[in-house]
Order: C-alpha cells, then structure tokens, then sequence
C-alpha cells in the first residue's frame, strides 16, 4: 500500500526552484498522481504553472524513505501558485479538487499527511488578521471530507527575503501571517510548524530557491516523523540532502532514465541501445 501524503498551498509548495540549480531525485519508489493514477516521481511535481520547478517535496519524500526503505510514497500535487485563503475555502475550487484527487489516491493508498505552505497572498491590507482563523476552518474542512480527524497538518514558514525583493510592497504582513501559522501549530492538534530562516530565494525574491526547497523538505519530514514543530534549521540537513540525491539508482532507475531521456530528444535510439544493453550486462 503506498503512503500518500496531499500537497496544497500556493506557488512555493508548487515548486519555483530552477531544475539545473540541484541534483536530480529519482526513485522508483516514489510516486506522484497524475490523472487518478500513480506515477514514478520526475519533478516538477507540481505543473500547475509554466514556471513550475523544483519543490519541496522530492527531498520530503526522499526523507521519507531513507526511514522507510521497503515501502512505497505517494504525492498528491493539488498547489496553484497566486492563491489566497479565501481560493482555498471550503467549497472552492481548489479545496474540492484536492478533496476529489486524494479520494483517487486514496483507492490504492493510505493518506499519512497533508504539507502546506501558503500566505504570500495573504500578507497585506490586514488580510493576516484573518489568517488563524480562516486556515483553522479549512484545516477542519479538509479533515472533515477526507475522513481523517486526525491527519498531521505541517505548515511551513513564509521567507524572510520576502520584505526586500521585488515585490515586497505586497508582503508587509510576513511576519503577522508566520505568527498565525506557529500559533496553529500551537493550538490545534496534529498541526505542526516549520522554520523558513535561513532559506533564501530565487533572483525574484518571491520563491525559495531549489537548494532551499531542499532543505525545507527535509524540515517537513522531520516535523512529521517527530510530530513536533522544527524552530531551529537542524544541523545535519544539508548532509541528509546529499544522502537523497547521492542514492545509488537500481538498474530499473538507470533504465527508466535513459528511457526519459531518449523520448524527450536527448540521445539517439543507437545510444539508448547501447546504454542499455551495458546496464544488463552489469552486475545485479
């Protein structure tokens, strides 16, 4: 049975980081939905846009299955970058669209999670004041319809670039809305917060860059298999990055690869060919 686990929010749980900036994750053990059915995970994940990149969820799952070796991990993309709370209200739209693809998952998977990140379109014109509490219904809303009272809900902390970039005018209440986040973390069961400080961002200083998304990622996994807030960015997350993207590939992964990559143009059928008739030769 796979491990689902719904990803939400807006454009930085989409994933804005530049696929060249890190290493590629990819393991046949991670899937994504795509159409109702699952998928080997290539990022970006999360295509709800054509800048969409890399996120962070790869280096989530990643985690994931360095503590869970023989199982299987699903992701559940349903983030739309530009959005604002009341686009995730219950009865919306996007809420009722990532209701109906987990209820697809769900038919050959358990849901373990939901991750989201959310509030850059929240952040001005005292829309965080209403932040708490209109996250705390949806929160309740997503629970209610998935049947699962008491799914972990990780949150994840807004960027402190956000002031100074480009446009920062539009995010002057940062601050106010990670407030609200850590209080829900705080008050509400199975809700948990994780730290942004010390990420940094693309040249648009708006979105995490990729090597951020990374180590956010990995902050994710560990508040959901600790079932605790992360406040402090942990010492050894970059070392668990290299762990991710440094795994040993199975022949089925290295084929699969060079499967990809002679569909999508990037070498020749006699190449393809060859590559794969020296990946069988090798040594299981």
């Amino acid at each position: 049975m796979i491990n689902s686990f719904l990803m939400i929010g807006q454009s930085n749980m989409a994933g804005r980081g530049y696929l060249t900036d890190v290493k590629q994750i990819y393991d046949e053990k991670i899937k994504m939905l795509v159409n109702g059915r699952w998928q080997t995970m290539t990022e970006p994940i999360n295509f709800d846009r054509p800048t969409s990149g890399i996120g962070l969820a790869a280096s989530f799952a990643g985690a994931w299955r360095l503590k869970n070796d023989q199982e299987e991990i699903g992701l559940i993309p349903c983030a739309d970058g530009g959005t604002s709370l009341d686009d995730w209200a219950d009865g919306g739209v996007l809420f009722e669209n990532a209701v109906l693809q987990t209820k697809l998952a769900l038919r050959t998977s358990k849901l373990n999670g939901i991750l989201w990140h959310q509030g850059e379109n929240d952040s001005f014109a005292g829309l965080s004041d209403l932040y708490y509490d209109k996250l705390n219904i949806i929160i309740d809303a997503f629970r209610r319809e998935l049947k699962a009272p008491d799914i972990p809900f990780i949150t994840g902390g807004l960027g402190d670039y956000l002031s100074g970039g480009r446009y920062g005018k539009y995010f002057t209440e940062y601050n106010q809305v990670n407030h609200a986040l850590q209080k829900l973390a705080e008050t509400k069961p199975n809700c948990y917060f994780v730290t942004a400080n010390e990420l940094t961002a693309n040249v648009d200083g708006l979105h995490f860059d990729a090597i951020s998304l990374r180590r956010f990622g990995v902050r994710y996994f560990n508040s959901f298999f600790d079932k605790k807030n992360i406040l402090v960015p942990p010492a050894d997350e970059n070392m668990l990055i290299e762990i991710i993207q440094d795994r040993v590939l199975t022949k089925k992964d290295q084929a699969a690869l060079l499967e990809i990559d002679f569909a999508i143009g990037k070498m020749s059928l006699a190449d393809l060919e060859e590559k794969l008739a020296l990946l069988n030769r090798q040594s299981i």
